[in-house]
């Protein structure tokens, strides 16, 4: 079994991403650790534990971070809806969620773990603060594969940035910069063919028709009206379920190549643009470069960039996980 641990801010991609992570046989999610985000710190709780439930799963799940490091709240609810679950609104879930705050959580499991895979699936406060709280924990984590981003591509919430690291920069920068062993799953790989189209929701719907495959596209309602009328795209991208298919499977990154990795925390049109450097220029010891330097001092790329999708193989996975039994 492989020990996971999901920091996650969660709303519609969120729960089926964690919905494929629980219902993986391999995979064993110790816990959960909520981050405010897409939606308010409780109700993303309240949306991770009934995901849980919806599994069949009993996980322990800890509240954290409600507001970002430095900057103001911003949430995702015109694009989640104002439950994060497309309007749905589930019933509450039954279990409670625990009282030690997620950021010592986070150290505990990570402490006791040694090579636990830690996935994040929003803003990376909770992450942050743990790895400022306790460097140690690092040395730990196996993989820490993170949805967010977008390696030299346009982004989803300016034209510079994706969300999750728009929303809390200077986290972002601290998690890079800490060692971690990053695998950048950005925004751009649940694009275009990537989406789920009209034929495929129906199929999951009508064909597959369990609880799960229903979920997986009902919780997605708003996710679909507005990436279509906004984003321009054919059907539900799904972000954070193909980090999570990644992070599950790491064949189905086709493409994958370490770089130095800086997040834009000072500029006004470019806050929270990871800078790839895919060309490896910063590696030269020239004055145009020096400001690169906190990077780039032990000349060792250090965050792996997810770049291509095995696109067929991804909607395999997740439709082996919306059959399995509950």
């Amino acid at each position: 079994m492989r020990k996971m641990i999901i920091d996650t801010d969660t709303a519609s991609d969120d729960a089926v991403a964690i919905m494929m992570a629980l219902m993986t046989p391999d995979i064993d999610v110790v816990a959960m650790t909520i981050v405010a985000g897409n939606v308010n710190l409780k109700q993303a709780s309240i949306n991770a534990r009934y995901t849980a439930e919806l599994c069949g799963k009993e996980i322990p799940v800890y509240e954290g971070a409600n507001v970002p490091m430095l900057r103001e709240v911003y949430n995702a609810e015109f694009f989640h809806g104002s439950d994060g679950m497309g309007e749905m609104h589930y019933p509450a879930p039954k279990r409670e969620a625990e009282t030690k705050h997620a950021v010592d959580a986070l150290i505990e499991y990570i402490e006791t773990n040694p090579g636990i895979i830690l996935v994040t699936l929003g803003p990376m406060t909770n992450v942050a603060l743990a790895v400022l709280k306790a460097p140690h924990i690092v040395a730990n984590v196996s993989r820490c594969v993170v949805m967010g981003g977008a390696a030299c591509q346009v982004g989803n919430i300016t034209p510079a940035a994706e969300y999750n690291i728009w929303c809390d920069p200077e986290a972002a920068r601290v998690c890079f910069r800490s060692g971690l062993p990053i695998e950048m799953v950005g925004w751009e790989l649940c694009r275009g063919d990537a989406n789920l189209f009209e034929e495929e929701m129906r199929y999951y719907k009508e064909e597959i028709d369990t609880a799960l495959s229903h979920f997986t596209i009902d919780c997605n309602a708003s996710a679909l009206k507005t990436n279509q009328d906004w984003l321009g795209d054919p059907g539900i991208g799904l972000p954070d379920p193909v980090a999570m298919a990644i992070a599950i499977d790491p064949a189905l990154c086709t493409k994958m190549s370490k770089h130095h990795v800086e997040i834009e925390c000072e500029g006004t049109f470019t806050r929270g643009m990871t800078v790839v450097d895919e060309l490896n220029v910063t590696v030269h010891d020239t004055d145009n470069v020096g400001m690169w330097i906190p990077i780039t001092a032990d000349d060792s790329p250090h965050v792996s960039v997810c770049w291509e999708l095995d696109v067929p193989g991804w909607k395999a996975l997740l439709e082996r996980c919306v059959r399995a039994e509950v």
